[in-house]
């Protein structure tokens, strides 16, 4: 099989600009300068790409010039990762101004002012982790080229059917690892055991046995490939098997937090091992939606517990060529995982917001539901859950195994739930198949066309 080109990023021709120590460059530098330098850190981390477009027609330097002055600033401000490449050469990062806004907002909402969990009912938590925990599995696995819609793979989780193809069992593994993550992985530290037994949950009938529960070999001839515009490129050649090897006991000691380093905010550190497990890339497949695996893995165990609830591949999987040059850039740029740290970040924010709106939404929509039909009623936290949903989508069904397994209770509990709001006029039911389906009764459709 003929591999693909390699794909390098352009870069300038710095030969005939001259290289000055950043102390006498900055000594020397106009304010102006100075500011048009800083402007590409934030708010967004520029490359060459970018840079030289920004700065095109500048009086204050050639873009080239500029470019070297702006990678003497940066050298200066870089902060050192555990993270090497074969020559031995640190991956290293900027902590810009906006990475620790960032990260102070997600303190907040991670840590509880996305809700207050002590006052969320222990029902309403459930089918919000469960939401959560669906939408990560689809949009991981759409990221690794599974061909399904977002529709058609809720309904194959929540009717818990067998898979019909390969994209079909990419997200139900997925699907299974990140509850094993949540339920029992969770509370173990990081072993080169867990890591095969995590790899072969998510690849489980997509990955031959020979191929799992192994590191990659340099005989497996393992390239990442891309599309870079119209043209199918190599994007990423993993590290030999002798590196990889060396490099996993040290990443699976960092990631327990037993390298010696010093302290590193823990969501920086989560990103740091996602993008250590992209660019080793220790197995044959599976590797992208490992790293993403690995990153909730270390977010739950140092309590941010509202990970849980926000699918960050969901955000992802909208702009998965930013998500792939973040990488490119990240290793072809000089070792800068600026770039990656960066980006990671601000769609972990956007993630983080949309959950949080969605959240207001729902209250909103609970809020009418009670005054028009809960207070008259005695319903529980699921059967409120349940008829909101409802309300949301005119189209929407449930069955006994759904409504069981979003809630996470036992089928009876599930059927009984259903049945006393079939007995209370809200809901109707027929069968489709061998499954019963509930679907909104006239008292509800007279709701949900009131509001």
């Amino acid at each position: 099989m003929t591999k693909p080109p390699q794909f390098f990023l352009e870069k300038p021709n710095l030969r005939d600009v001259s290289q000055e120590k950043f102390t006498s460059f900055w000594d020397k530098t106009s304010e102006a300068k100075r500011q048009l330098l800083l402007a590409a850190n934030e708010p967004k981390y520029l490359y060459w790409d970018t840079f030289k477009h920004k700065v095109a027609g500048s009086k204050i330097g050639s873009p080239e010039t500029l470019w070297a002055n702006l990678k003497e600033i940066r050298k200066f401000l870089a902060v050192a990762s555990p993270i090497t490449d074969q020559n031995n050469k640190n991956f290293s990062s900027v902590h810009l101004s906006a990475t620790y806004q960032i990260l102070h907002e997600l303190d907040m909402l991670l840590g509880g002012k996305l809700f207050d969990k002590a006052n969320m009912p222990q029902d309403s938590r459930e089918s919000y982790i469960t939401r959560g925990v669906m939408e990560e599995a689809i949009s991981s696995s759409q990221l690794e080229g599974a061909h399904t819609t977002r529709a058609a793979a809720k309904k194959l989780l929540i009717e818990n059917r067998k898979p019909q193809n390969e994209s079909e069992q990419m997200i139900v593994n997925n699907y299974k690892a990140m509850l094993a993550i949540d339920e029992e992985y969770k509370h173990s530290p990081l072993s080169e055991e867990l890591l095969f037994e995590l790899h072969s949950v998510l690849t489980t009938q997509t990955l031959g046995k020979d191929e799992q529960k192994r590191f990659r070999r340099d005989s497996d001839n393992i390239v990442v490939q891309g599309n870079i515009g119209s043209e199918t490129v190599a994007t990423h050649v993993p590290p030999n098997e002798i590196f990889l090897r060396t490099e996993m006991a040290r990443l699976i000691r960092y990631a327990n937090d037993n390298l010696g380093e010093k302290y590193l905010h823990p969501i920086l550190k989560a990103i740091l091992l996602h993008f250590w497990i992209g660019y080793l890339h220790p197995f044959t497949d599976g590797n992208g939606r490992l790293a993403r695996a690995l990153f909730y893995w270390y977010l739950l165990r140092h309590d941010y517990w509202a990970i849980s609830y926000i699918p960050l591949s969901t955000v992802l999987k909208k702009s998965p060529m930013q998500y792939a040059m973040a990488y490119i850039y990240s290793e072809q740029d000089d070792n800068d995982v600026t770039y990656f740290i960066d980006y990671q970040l601000r769609k972990m924010a956007q993630a983080a917001r949309e959950f949080q709106k969605y959240i207001e939404t729902r209250v909103e929509k609970n809020s009418e539901v009670k005054e028009k039909i809960i207070f008259s009623h005695s319903l529980n936290e699921r059967q409120q859950a349940l008829l909101v949903y409802f309300l949301f989508d005119a189209h929407a069904t449930a069955t006994t195994s759904s409504h069981s397994l979003v809630n996470r209770i036992s089928r009876q509990t599930a059927a009984k739930d259903l049945s006393e709001l079939r007995k209370l006029g809200l809901l109707q039911s027929k069968r489709a198949g061998k499954f019963i389906r509930f679907f909104a009764g006239k008292k509800l459709r007279a709701v949900n066309t009131a509001t």
